[in-house]
């Protein structure tokens, strides 16, 4: 079960630098109402027409990553996004967005989603937290690093974020719902904890797939390779930049079998199922990002639907 703390309202408020009709005020809106954190949240602009003063530039951003509007075809007076909330959200995270007209009036949008005040996460020591699981791996993961490997890890979680971020440059590039990259079982879900050897205490941030060494590895959608090379904790690691803000992760390879600058399509074999890294057996570790924000992949599946492209 996914443990994370989720919304208990989402309020919206708005105010304009121009005179506007009741009936033309833009009003932007947050779904679903109560997310998880570390969930994919969707953004609405509707009533956006107003005649000849049409809009020419929508910008904003939620949990410091920008915000990129779309159109849906056969709605013109509405506008959609995505976007992550971060995992350690806590009592509030708020989207901004100014829309632009063409005669310079701008319309300011605000929307609050109101938390549960989330205490900071215990890291280490002995101990079970409820809805945990408890994990055996190789003892070089749970003893007291060294300062040249916590560096390491260091810079491989600063270069994903990086990924994240430079995702927001690209549009985004697929035309076709997100897929999942095995069709086995999942053994684990975004948000559960994990015991490992006992004393390391962390929460899951990505979805895990059952398989066999050699098992295919298949992309969840059409994008970029971004990076491929092998991580302390997540062994030999594929990151797919998807445009939008949208990057997914591939780790624990036995082989990956891209290069970075490839371009693959949405089912294409990108790697094999391996136990490299901090594992505790052969499976994929699905991961996927919102900018520099570690959202849940499996809201990839329902939240970046096709409709998010459409225009």
């Amino acid at each position: 079960m996914r443990r994370w703390m989720r919304a208990t309202a989402v309020a919206v408020a708005l105010s304009s630098h121009a005179p506007r009709a009741a009936a033309q005020t833009p009003r932007l809106t947050i779904a679903p109402a109560h997310p998880a954190t570390g969930a994919l949240v969707r953004l609405g602009i509707d009533r956006v027409t107003n005649g000849a003063d049409s809009v020419i530039n929508v910008r904003g951003s939620l949990g410091g990553e920008a915000l990129h509007f779309r159109r849906i075809t056969g709605a013109p007076a509405t506008l959609h996004a995505i976007a992550g909330i971060p995992t350690d959200a806590s009592d509030s995270v708020v989207a901004r967005v100014i829309v632009e007209r063409v005669s310079g009036a701008c319309d300011t949008l605000r929307a609050v989603v109101r938390m549960p005040h989330q205490p900071p996460p215990v890291a280490g020591g002995r101990g079970r937290a409820p809805g945990s699981r408890r994990l055996t791996v190789d003892r070089r993961f749970t003893t007291r690093l060294d300062s040249a490997t916590e560096a390491r890890i260091e810079r491989e979680n600063e270069r994903a974020r990086d990924i994240g971020r430079r995702a927001h440059e690209n549009p985004p590039m697929w035309t076709e719902p997100f897929a999942k990259p095995r069709s086995s079982r999942i053994t684990s879900r975004f948000g559960t904890g994990r015991v490992f050897n006992g004393r390391v205490a962390s929460s899951h941030l990505g979805v895990d797939f059952r398989g066999s060494e050699g098992d295919e590895i298949l992309a969840a959608n059409r994008g970029v390779v971004a990076l491929v090379d092998s991580f302390f904790l997540a062994g030999n690691v594929v990151y797919v930049d998807h445009g939008g803000g949208v990057v997914t992760g591939y780790f624990h390879m036995s082989r990956p079998l891209v290069a970075v600058g490839d371009t693959v399509s949405r089912g294409q074999r990108i790697g094999l199922v391996g136990a490299t890294g901090r594992v505790t057996g052969p499976h994929l570790h699905w991961s996927a990002r919102y900018g520099a924000l570690s959202v849940d992949p499996g809201d990839l599946l329902t939240i970046a639907g096709m409709w998010y492209l459409r225009r």
